[in-house]
């Protein structure tokens, strides 16, 4: 899923750079690539629409955000991100309650489950629009009642999209993880980012802190 996009024209100066998030998961992440940016909500309805795939919902919702922000900083580059868990063909987004996240993690319980990742930049000054998505592949292990009590009490995952925060204790939840994007499960894709990054032209190995 892919839209216009084309070559960036030359510029000395390095562009502003703003993810168009407020998750704390995903500034962390990019954090990592040691570039200056900031930080905008998207304010995006992130509805799936009536029988939506999960990657194609992850990918609408990456370009949608992206193309929010950047509407109103024409100036930048903008990274949205979307993670939608594919459980059987139906999109599961995160759960916000105790309760809902008990009904996922009962339904994900000894399955293989697909975590859809998005990740889009749009950089509109030069008219550049892409979006590439990053599978990841979690085998979840059988699941008794008092395991998943145990973890929600301890760490609260209502903002994770399949409640499944495998970067602290989560990880104790599965028994195998599959991906070619290793930080793609907690919420950015920073391989892909960094490709799209560079076609945007904003280079991580070049750009100056």
């Amino acid at each position: 899923m892919t839209e216009l996009s084309a070559a960036p024209p030359p510029s000395q100066a390095a562009p502003r750079l703003i993810l168009a998030s407020t998750s704390r998961y995903r500034r962390e992440l990019l954090e990592r690539l040691r570039l200056p940016f900031e930080m905008v909500s998207p304010e995006v309805d992130e509805t799936p629409q009536p029988g939506e795939a999960p990657a194609a919902l992850a990918q609408r919702l990456a370009l949608a955000k992206a193309h929010a922000v950047a509407a109103r900083h024409q100036d930048a580059i903008v990274i949205g991100s979307d993670q939608v868990a594919d459980v059987g063909g139906q999109p599961i987004g995160k759960p916000g309650t105790h309760e809902r996240a008990v009904q996922q993690l009962r339904q994900m319980s000894g399955r293989r489950i697909v975590f859809q990742t998005a990740v889009a930049v749009v950089r509109a000054s030069a008219r550049f629009a892409e979006v590439r998505l990053a599978p990841v592949n979690v085998q979840f292990r059988t699941l008794s009642e008092a395991e998943i009590e145990f973890y929600l009490r301890l760490e609260q995952p209502y903002d994770c999209a399949g409640s499944a925060k495998c970067e602290t204790l989560g990880i104790a939840l599965l028994s195998a993880i599959e991906s070619d994007d290793p930080t793609a499960l907690i919420g950015l894709p920073l391989m892909r980012t960094c490709e799209l990054l560079r076609s945007a032209g904003l280079d991580p190995l070049k750009a100056k802190p």
